[in-house]
Order: structure tokens, then sequence, then C-alpha cells
């Protein structure tokens, strides 16, 4: 994903699209414990993308965007039901 692309994405894309990549990210670390990872490299682009928009966050004036992740996930998590 290019920096150009997450800057034309809204904050709440953004926020979104964290949370997936965070996500994947830890399929991706699962997948290298187990032995099954086709491509490691696939780990170190998703910890960049990541870095990427934590940096455009920034740049937006985003603060305290963990305790915003968490917040977004407790009421993800409340709606399910779980």
């Amino acid at each position: 994903m290019k920096i150009a692309e997450l800057r034309e994405m809204k904050t709440e894309e953004l926020h979104g699209e964290l949370d997936r990549l965070r996500r994947h990210l830890f399929d991706l670390r699962a997948q290298r414990v187990t032995e099954k990872l086709e491509n490691p490299n696939q780990v170190g682009l998703t910890r960049r993308d990541i870095a990427r928009i934590f940096t455009v966050l920034t740049e937006r004036g985003e603060t305290d965007i963990e305790e915003r992740q968490y917040h977004l996930e407790a009421i993800a998590t409340h709606r399910r039901g779980g």
C-alpha cells in the first residue's frame, strides 16, 4: 500500500485498515511459528504498512491512536455480543 493511497483515505477508514492489518500481522506471525508461512517477506511488508498508517494519522494531528483502537475494538466486541 502506498502512502499516497493512505493520504486519500478518511481517518475512520485508516483506523479500520489499521485494525485489519494488525489482525493480519497476528495471523502471519502464527503462520511463521507453525512454519506454514509461504512468503516470509509478508511480515515486514505488513509492519511497514502499519507504520505508514501511523505516519498519516500523526500528520493529521491524531493523538492517542492506540487508545482509540482499543475503544473501537471494544465497541465492535460489544455489538457482536461478546
